[in-house]
């Protein structure tokens, strides 16, 4: 295993300009001339929170303003650590273009927007998927004295790619019916909804910006980003709890903008003691389900589920 230390937080826009650079040699073979994953770990030390996009992601997504990071705003921070490992070369796959299939994190505890932050990321798991080839974006966020304040694992999809001497699996179970519950909310997404996002965040992936920008990589029209609704609900669901908690959210099915998203979101029953929420967001016209997912203090995680066993070894 090696390192690589950059000396700050990449620009995004800079590694999607780098991207489109390229796109037109990387359709020229099915991958960028490698089958495996870098080994090599990017490391961004001592780095620091912009309190004003701080602020302004805790107004898009509706976080009560606070000193503490969002768990979803910590996903935004170190999210182009990993990004600048599918923009090397040597990256088997193209950065343009990536479906978003998965998050599992854990928040060990509260993060002041003061602390200064190291991110650590690397990649794992290059694996076949029926529609494509699949790859795991693992971020740590440490602290000062390198205590483990958050940890979180992405998986993605590059569709349509299939790699040499990747196996891929066979036809999936058909999944249950889905029977929406009472809705909890209703989010009305505009079709602005992406670049808003784009903004707070930096991720201007052009699937996100428009309908001809999104139609040049293949989507019908623009979505929302996947971290933008993940960010939103978790941020519901946690609401004030500050002891360490784990969340997973799986992604179904696109949100097309514009959008109307209806979201239901249930505390399991413990008593007095919040024990964990269960979410889950649908088109409440087609009844088709965008992501569902789970928050729960992370000691209640089961063993061998996500990250939970890994932290207990």
């Amino acid at each position: 295993m090696s390192f690589t230390q950059l000396r700050e937080i990449p620009a995004l826009g800079k590694l999607y300009a780098g991207a489109l650079g390229s796109a037109a040699k990387a359709r020229m073979s099915s991958a960028k001339g490698s089958t495996t994953l870098p080994a090599d770990r990017h490391v961004v030390s001592g780095a620091a929170v912009d309190l004003a996009k701080l602020t302004d992601f805790q107004r898009l997504v509706l976080h009560s303003a606070t000193d503490y990071l969002p768990t979803g705003y910590v996903h935004t921070f170190a999210f182009p650590v990993a990004m600048s490992l599918m923009a090397r070369d040597d990256f088997p796959l193209p950065l343009l273009g990536m479906v978003h299939l998965r998050n599992v994190v854990q928040h060990y505890r509260p993060i002041h927007y003061s602390e200064p932050l190291t991110v650590t990321a690397w990649a794992e798991n290059l694996g076949g998927h029926r529609s494509g080839t699949s790859v795991e974006l693992v971020a740590e966020v440490t602290g000062a004295d390198a205590e483990v304040l958050w940890r979180g694992r992405s998986t993605y999809l590059a569709k349509g790619v299939f790699l040499p001497k990747t196996d891929r699996p066979g036809e999936s179970a058909a999944r249950p019916e889905f029977v929406p519950p009472l809705p909890t909310a209703m989010w009305r997404l505009g079709a602005d909804a992406g670049r808003n996002y784009a903004r707070v965040s930096g991720d201007f992936n052009p699937i996100h910006l428009s309908r001809l920008s999104a139609k040049a990589l293949g989507m019908k029209r623009s979505l929302a980003h996947g971290m933008y609704l993940a960010s939103r609900v978790v941020s519901d669901a946690v609401q004030t709890q500050e002891g360490p908690f784990e969340w997973t959210i799986d992604f179904e099915s696109p949100v097309f903008l514009p959008a109307t998203v209806a979201v239901s979101i249930h505390d399991d029953d413990a008593g007095s003691s919040w024990a964990g929420s269960t979410f889950t967001g649908w088109n409440p016209r087609s009844m088709r389900r965008h992501f569902a997912g789970t928050v729960r203090p992370l000691e209640a995680a089961a063993p061998g589920d996500g990250f939970a066993a890994a932290t207990r070894a």
